[in-house]
């Protein structure tokens, strides 16, 4: 059974910095691209940013470029996401995602709480 665990969520405020970890198992994880989502209550869930199986492209949505890094380390099967001047807005659940699309696999983890606010 595929585990994926987000961790590094909470509460700050806005201009500050969070850093986002997702750790997969049972999986080989340097087979998989690796994606960070979120949903805010009432909106849709949003692609945020995307990572390929190696690490050598990225992918981001526009309200995040430039503020959010995403990077992965295939020796310890984590993917993480660097958040950089945060905004109200960017409150949300933020789910994680292994992907290999060509095989049709998928699997998401349950989302970590991201709340700015002052």
């Amino acid at each position: 059974q595929v585990h994926v665990v987000e961790s590094g969520g909470g509460l700050v405020q806005p201009g500050g910095s969070l850093r986002l970890s997702c750790a997969a198992s049972t999986l080989t994880f340097s087979n998989y691209a690796m994606g960070w989502y979120r949903q805010a209550p009432g909106k849709e869930r949003e692609l945020v940013a995307t990572i390929d199986s190696d690490g050598g492209s990225t992918i981001y949505a526009d309200s995040v470029k430039g503020r959010f890094t995403i990077s992965r380390d295939n020796a310890k099967n984590t993917v993480y996401l660097q958040m950089n001047s945060l905004k109200p807005e960017d409150t949300a659940v933020y789910l994680c995602t292994a992907n290999r699309i060509p095989y049709g696999l998928r699997y998401w983890g349950q989302g970590t709480q991201v709340t700015v606010s002052s």
